[in-house]
């Protein structure tokens, strides 16, 4: 079926005068989880991130670390494999007239991947919507939803006020905020149009003197209009939005050049001066404030529970023939034995043996194994909540394991605690927590082709920035912020260990620090007691015992004895 597809595309190629065409992993909302994945549509890969090129004679899938042995297992029978990271799209096809849609691409996109090296042709119609036609219900539509005020802790009012104290000291009248997680934040509100986020799709447009314009559908909109928390006549229907740019008045526009499409910054720039700045809400967001960081708290206490009674289930398990999705599933249960669990944040990632070094692996009913006695168990899951998102991993072991094996654990614990004793006020930003992560599997000549940590939405995308903890991120971590902490080691064919929390940038009088929030036992087979030091030591015990003072009193009289052992 993918040959066909593809086989189809090449002969569009000659029809629009065009050597390539070029398919993102993104839709035209620029979401972490798309419901239209055109990538997957056209190369069989199922990852989170990446892009294919389909020449007349040759295809290309560029990918990142985290997806080389997932992208050869889905992808290799059609597509040649690149890691982007090591060679830009550009390095590789040079001197090609190549096709885009120029909905699903930003100008910076572009020209980092592809400008300087090709000629790029702007095709209206989407070539893979022509070919793979999947009929989406629009009559299944639901609406918007608001979010109250004790809830996310600062009105949408003050929020709009902030944006455009911003505009005003920029000297431009208007921002368009074009990424769906933006807007949400900015309004307080939420929706159904992502598989793994409350995402809302639509997009805003807010002036230097408070100006608002939401650029949606009618039928999402209308619980918001009747709140009040837009009138209607700030609702601009999508169709209409080159008569709004044209109605407005001024000179300078701000642009997001993480999801403006050259599409809508083609519409915005035939009438006003592009700044160039980037949306300030990813930074104002990403700073959360007490209320969002008790709801997540409490989130976590939760969802911790869940992992809690999972891990006790699932290392007691006596059956010999449970699947990666018999465990997945049972997961899920024990989520939604909580009445505030709404769905899962990502696709849960639960690999046995080999299939725990694809860093994020999916099983399905092809690619599931039955999880043996012997073998590693890698479980990356979270959740979204009312209110908050979860994400934690665990490597989990049924038997007693090899010395090397425990040593490479024990390292990934130890850069694990390094990253969550980080003093905030010498090392403060990503990059030079990032190195304390990696230190102790570098003494073995050992890495990870992952960053360490990204930044975590409040009830919004379980990925957003812009801080992280990676070899590139230089945004100074401050207090509020919400991170993972995640170093893991991979041996190709063999097992995949990786050590997951979540925690928050808390301010205590002078000192600034991490907080856990994920409340799950870490597997204490696995560790060679010898490599730790006293501090990393009573770290275990403290965070063990904080995990048995929470979950204990809802645990049946095994899961409590099991709990307080890891003690």
């Amino acid at each position: 079926m993918i040959k066909n597809r593809i086989d189809i595309l090449k002969k569009k190629l000659s029809q629009y005068n065009i050597d390539g065409y070029i398919i993102p992993k993104n839709d035209e909302f620029f979401s972490e989880y798309a419901a239209n994945d055109r990538l997957k549509n056209i190369s069989n890969f199922t990852g989170s991130a990446g892009m294919a090129v389909v020449l007349k004679k040759k295809n290309y899938l560029f990918v990142d670390g985290r997806y080389t042995i997932q992208a050869k297992k889905e992808s290799s029978k059609y597509f040649q494999i690149i890691e982007i990271h090591k060679k830009l799209p550009g390095a590789v096809i040079k001197d090609f007239t190549l096709g885009f849609d120029p909905q699903l691409f930003t100008t910076k996109i572009l020209k980092r991947y592809f400008l300087n090296k090709n000629k790029l042709i702007s095709i209206d119609n989407n070539l893979i919507d022509e070919i793979y036609k999947k009929k989406f219900n629009k009559n299944i539509t639901k609406p918007f939803f608001s979010l109250n005020q004790d809830i996310v802790g600062q009105s949408h009012r003050s929020k709009i006020e902030q944006i455009s104290k911003f505009l005003k000291f920029n000297k431009s009248d208007y921002l368009f905020i074009s990424a769906p997680e933006n807007v949400a934040w900015i309004l307080n509100i939420r929706g159904y149009d992502n598989p793994n986020s409350p995402i809302p799709n639509c997009r805003l447009i807010i002036g230097k003197n408070n100006e608002l314009f939401l650029i949606a559908e009618k039928d999402n909109t209308r619980k918001i209009i009747k709140e009040n928390k837009i009138r209607k006549k700030q609702l601009i229907y999508p169709n209409y939005f080159e008569n709004l740019i044209n109605k407005l008045k001024g000179k300078n526009f701000i642009v997001d050049n993480q999801s403006c499409s050259i599409f809508f910054e083609k519409i915005i720039s035939s009438k006003f001066n592009i700044l160039n700045a980037n949306d300030p809400t990813y930074k104002f967001k990403s700073i959360k404030n007490a209320h969002e960081i008790k709801h997540m708290i409490e989130t976590h206490k939760k969802d911790g529970l869940a992992l809690t009674r999972f891990i006790y289930w699932i290392k007691n398990n006596k059956k010999d023939n449970l699947t990666e999705i018999d465990a997945q599933n049972k997961l899920e249960k024990f989520r939604k034995l909580n009445k505030d669990y709404l769905f899962p944040s990502f696709n849960t990632i639960a690999g046995t043996g080999s299939n725990g070094a694809i860093v994020h692996y999916r099983a399905t009913n092809k690619s599931s194994k039955i999880i043996k006695k012997n073998q590693l168990f890698l479980c990356d899951s979270g959740g979204q909540y009312k209110y908050g998102t979860t994400d934690v991993t665990r490597t989990i072991c049924f038997s007693k394991q090899k010395k090397s094996i425990k040593n490479i654990f024990t390292k990934v614990l130890k850069g694990h605690i390094a990253v969550a004793l980080t003093n905030l006020k010498k090392d403060k930003t990503g990059k030079q927590i990032d190195l304390k992560a990696r230190k102790f599997l570098k003494k073995d000549g050992l890495d990870y082709a992952h960053g360490t940590g990204h930044g975590v939405g409040f009830f919004l995308n379980v990925h957003e920035g812009p801080q992280s903890i990676s070899r590139y991120n230089s945004i100074i971590i401050q207090k509020g912020m919400v991170l993972s902490n995640e170093p893991g080691f991979y041996k190709k064919g063999k097992f995949g260990i990786r050590i997951e929390n979540l925690v928050f940038a808390k301010q205590n009088k002078k000192r600034l620090y991490f907080e856990n929030l994920t409340l799950a036992p870490i597997e204490k087979d696995l560790i060679n007691y010898k490599l730790l030091n006293k501090n990393e030591k009573n770290y275990l015990f403290r965070y063990h015992l904080s995990i048995y003072a929470q979950h204990s009193k809802f645990l049946n009289s095994k899961e409590r004895k099991w709990l307080a052992s890891l003690i």
